[in-house]
């Protein structure tokens, strides 16, 4: 698959005419990172944004005392970097490849006199950002305001219905990313998972495996309505 396929793939851009993927086209940089490569660092200069082609990226940022805490893991076809060159700043965090990864490289200076020309792609594209954005501010919202238990839980959930409902779940990261991501620490969670398990929410197969037993069982988890013992 070529350039002007692969955009025309992805998401940010589908419902844009050819002529205007033709234009991305002409200012795209491909390019690759290899698994543990930094694409970005926090407060680099927003030079442009990426778009996932394949691989999977970490974005993250590390406090002081050089304590990891993931943000978000994004895979094929999703932006990154793309807050930091509309509003001209900084990234805000850093960004790392989890697995050997390409990624499509937008310029800034380029994207935006494509935009000066075309209008409508910006527009188009801030529908497919906003739509993003919300999703990202409910799952945040889940995350943050949670107990780790219901935290676990809608995070599965999440996995699930982004799976259109599938029940086996393969986790694409490690368990310790995984307690990064949810704000806890590899021991807790799997001391989370095994009381899952005796309560027959789920059934864990392997380090990466866990299979959905009782989806309204982890709403009610998710929810508050129910607590493990």
């Amino acid at each position: 698959m070529g350039i002007l396929e692969h955009i025309a793939t992805v998401p940010l851009f589908q419902t844009l005419p050819r002529e205007h993927h033709q234009g991305l086209a002409t200012v795209v940089v491909d390019q690759a990172f290899r698994r543990g490569q930094f694409i970005f660092s926090e407060g680099d200069e927003g030079t442009g944004f990426y778009v996932i082609i394949s691989g999977r990226v970490k974005i993250f940022k590390l406090s002081s005392e050089g304590k990891e805490q993931i943000l978000h893991i994004f895979g094929p076809g999703e932006p990154i970097g793309e807050v930091a060159v509309f509003a001209g700043k900084r990234f805000p965090a850093n960004a790392e490849a989890l697995e050997d990864t390409r990624v499509f490289f937008f310029p800034r200076a380029a994207f935006m006199e494509l935009i000066q020309k075309n209008p409508s792609i910006a527009l188009k594209m801030l529908a497919v950002l906003s739509q993003r954005l919300r999703k990202f501010t409910a799952l945040i919202e889940d995350l943050s305001l949670r107990e780790v238990p219901a935290r676990l839980a809608a995070y599965l959930l999440y996995l699930s219905q982004k799976k259109d409902g599938v029940n086996d779940l393969t986790l694409d990261i490690s368990k310790s990313q995984l307690a990064s991501l949810l704000g806890t620490i590899p021991e807790t969670l799997s001391r989370i998972l095994t009381r899952m398990t005796k309560a027959g929410l789920i059934q864990s197969e392997g380090a990466r495996h866990i299979r959905i037993l009782d989806h309204e069982g982890l709403e009610e988890l998710a929810s508050g309505d129910m607590r493990l013992h």
